[in-house]
């Protein structure tokens, strides 16, 4: 077996001289890293030589050319930090570095393989019990260009001999596990586990269903997964779309630097509050009110909403044809609408019908002797009618085109509530709900209701004059890849998308799958979840939201074991409250023990100080939903002097999120504060690597 070394000086020297070694191999792959720049600037240069020849079509080769010389460019630019991060040795003294993308030498031989090619797999997927050939696996961190520590794995020590090949680290997994976290999460791309790799490389058809409990790595593999479907089917999925969706926009915030650390910038991330166009929820509605929200049995009331006359429309219509008065009243309107609304499902797209409803009434008021007079009568009545400016003005009152959310606000008049729900809802429900619309914010449980009436409402006709509705992202045209990433960020929701990828999948409403089911509707999917997590009161329900919005596709299904994010201490008494909420749900296993267990506190700021001196990175103090907002408020003082260490966040909210330290504010009210609470409080248990800290003000007596 090698032995890298007997003394602490000689392993000094050894691994210096493997830093040596693979110093030079970085920095070559560096120095041609510059010939790429240099070749993708010289491409661009070209692009806009193009627009010089004076034609249209030089114009659209500029634009083609400098885009994708943008986008090369920007993905090179991208790799600085741990552009090569691993080395396979292999049994017939092949040396492979794998990297976050591939360089080849000027021979075209490979100097790096892009983590996601197939030839890269091994590095992931290779064990002592299954070596692929592989001797020697070596993970490389850089800072910069410069390398600062090798940690080598031997999985075949009798040929590492023969090779003699010397080792030297402590495992790259345990000094990843180990790292300070920051604000940002950061990939995992030099430390992806075998389990965690096969559900990256899952085939691309059809539904990829990844779970596992806390820790086992679920958001860093699907954001590893879009960059690989991205890397291996770039047209179909760069053109077609990839939509990322997290739990809260504090989510969103968390992981959006992974995927440009990888060479990808062309997936949506969206919260679950930002799936309609120009609505950006953040505030969470209580418990029971959400529960309503998130239920199917709201479905029948937004119907009736939608067909309903609309407030402030035209009670009366009055017209004169050759002295004849004609007049509609209220009641005959709101037949004719009833009428209308019986063939058409879409009341935004039914104007033209009802304006020849109203045409044909107006037609039947006229005496009997001047309908009969001629044949032509009716045709020259419709043409007169219509082309009076009074006549377009009374439709576009009548019928006017609405919005989603005038819709949803209408529903806060709590007697027109009443009459959309026919008795389905309890009085106390229809005034929860209309106290909850007549505000100026909606909710993230009011996302789904507003993207169900915009269905239900329908599209009104393009008129032919309309302004291009993306006039005003401010693209003329593409000149840059800065142009086209700012339209990026500012870009519409899609009808519908060929990739997406939903994360905290357990705590989505029946409303919630609905409207992804409509985003995915021709999508390949990636969903990541654990049932043991779920908030929502009823796991079945959701469950069954899920496979309606999947339909017949087929299915992936990968289960990750392995909790690499809690010590054990952590964890076994965060797992207390997983058996309560889930009894007989198998847990994943713990690998790590740091021997410090929970520490109980009856003071917060004692707690709070206490834990930012025990641990270097960032501290969460995660508190119940009710009292988030007056905690952070109360605590602002310290989470300024702690200069971004230290984040306020409430137990919903820290889903999918990771800290050195963890305050857990009150358990028993987190626990209370839903018929989920219990899972709620497992999850805000497991959120911390290093150190717990459980705060339980004392109870005053009466």
């Amino acid at each position: 077996m090698p032995q890298p070394a007997t003394s602490a000086g000689a392993l000094d020297r050894a691994q210096r001289a493997e830093m040596e070694t693979e110093q030079r191999h970085v920095d070559r792959v560096h120095e041609r890293l510059e010939v790429m720049r240099g070749h993708a600037r010289a491409y661009e240069a070209e692009g806009h030589r193009r627009a010089l020849f004076g034609n249209e079509g030089g114009l659209v080769e500029r634009d083609a050319i400098v885009y994708q010389a943008s986008v090369w460019l920007r993905r090179l630019d991208a790799q600085e930090e741990g552009l090569v991060f691993g080395r396979l040795d292999f049994e017939d003294g092949e040396v492979r570095h794998v990297g976050r993308i591939g360089v080849r030498d000027e021979e075209y031989e490979p100097l790096v393989v892009d983590w996601r090619a197939p030839a890269a797999a091994a590095f992931y997927q290779a064990t002592p019990a299954e070596r692929m050939q592989v001797v020697r696996r070596r993970t490389i961190r850089c800072v910069g260009a410069k390398i600062t520590r090798l940690d080598d794995d031997l999985l075949d020590p009798d040929r590492a001999e023969q090779l003699e090949l010397t080792v030297v680290g402590d495992g790259a997994l345990m000094a990843a596990l180990t790292r300070k976290r920051g604000a940002v999460m950061h990939d995992i791309v030099a430390t992806i586990q075998k389990e965690q790799d096969l559900a990256v490389r899952s085939p691309v058809d059809g539904a990829t269903i990844i779970t596992g409990g806390p820790g086992t790595g679920k958001t860093a593999v699907a954001l590893h997964r879009a960059a690989y479907l991205l890397f291996n089917e770039r047209k179909r999925f760069e053109s077609g779309g990839v939509l990322i969706i997290g739990p809260s926009s504090v989510f969103v915030s968390y992981i959006e630097q992974v995927l440009p650390s990888l060479g990808e910038h062309t997936a949506a991330l969206r919260s679950l509050g930002e799936l309609v166009d120009g609505v950006r929820a953040t505030r969470r509605d209580p418990a029971q009110l959400a529960a309503l929200k998130g239920s199917t049995a709201l479905l029948p009331v937004l119907g009736r909403a939608v067909r309903a006359t609309p407030p402030d429309t035209p009670r009366q219509f009055r017209a004169t044809y050759h002295g004849h008065v004609i007049q509609l009243d209220g009641r005959r309107l709101d037949d004719l609408r009833r009428s209308v609304h019986d063939r058409n499902q879409h009341p935004n797209a039914a104007r033209a019908h009802a304006e020849t409803a109203l045409v044909e009434a107006a037609w039947q008021q006229l005496p009997g002797e001047l309908r009969d007079r001629r044949r032509t009568e009716r045709a020259i009545f419709d043409r007169d009618l219509r082309d009076r400016t009074d006549f377009e003005l009374f439709v576009e009152q009548w019928w006017p085109y609405r919005t989603a959310l005038e819709v949803l606000r209408s529903c806060a008049d709590p007697g027109a509530l009443s009459r959309f729900a026919r008795h389905r809802l309890t009085q106390a429900q229809v005034a929860a709900l209309a106290e909850s619309w007549s505000g100026d914010r909606l909710s993230v449980e009011d996302v789904p209701l507003l993207d169900e009436l915009a269905q239900l409402l329908g599209t009104p006709p393009v008129q032919e004059n309309e302004e291009d509705p993306y006039a005003d992202l401010g693209v003329a045209e593409v000149s840059a890849w800065a142009d086209r990433e700012t339209a990026a960020r500012r870009e519409r929701v899609r009808e519908s998308y060929a990739h997406v990828i939903v994360d905290e999948a357990q705590d989505l409403s029946p409303m919630q799958w609905r409207v992804l089911g409509r985003l995915g509707r021709r999508a390949t999917w990636t969903i990541v979840g654990d049932p043991v997590q779920s908030s929502w009161p009823d796991p079945l329900e959701s469950a069954a939201a899920m496979e309606a919005a999947l339909g017949d596709r087929p299915r992936h299904v990968h289960e990750l074991r392995t909790n690499y994010r809690n010590s054990a201490e952590i964890f076994a008494y965060a797992s207390q409250y997983a058996k309560k909420a889930a009894p007989g749900a198998v847990l994943p296993d713990a690998v790590r023990s740091t021997g410090v267990p929970p520490q109980h506190r009856s003071e917060l700021r004692a707690a709070i100080d206490e834990a930012l001196a025990a641990v270097e990175g960032t501290v969460g103090v995660i508190t119940p939903h009710a009292a988030a907002d007056g905690l952070a408020e109360s605590l602002r003082p310290l989470v300024d002097r702690a200069e971004g260490r230290l984040i306020v966040v409430n137990a919903l909210d820290a889903k999918g999120l990771e800290y050195d330290a963890a305050v857990v504010v009150n358990p028993q009210a987190i626990e209370h504060e839903s018929p989920a609470g219990t899972r709620t409080l497992y999850v805000a248990l497991t959120r911390a690597t290093q150190r717990l800290y459980v705060y339980e003000p004392a109870v005053l007596a009466p």
